[in-house]
């Protein structure tokens, strides 16, 4: 069950509380009675497994990725043959 914040806007109580999705959201303060607010903060999140890294998602080289790209080349002209005599 997740962990909700609260904050008294009377007399700034805070506290925490586990409810479920389905509760509905506290209103009012347990020390004077006053009006509660949800307080909202970051949330850590880790993600675990496969395709989250850097090179997961990248083909094993031995370049350095700092290297520049190598330029497109084009095929040269092939030299003009010479008739023998």
């Amino acid at each position: 069950m997740p962990t909700y914040s609260y904050r008294c806007t009377e007399c700034d109580n805070a506290f925490d509380i586990q409810q479920s999705f389905s509760d509905n959201s506290l209103t009012e303060c347990p020390v004077c009675g006053g009006k509660l607010r949800k307080v909202f903060s970051a949330v850590g999140v880790t993600f675990t497994g496969s395709g989250f890294y850097r090179n997961d998602s990248r083909p094993a080289s031995t370049s350095s990725s700092s290297s520049p790209a190598p330029a497109a080349s084009t095929p040269a002209p092939a030299a003009p043959s010479t008739p023998a005599t």
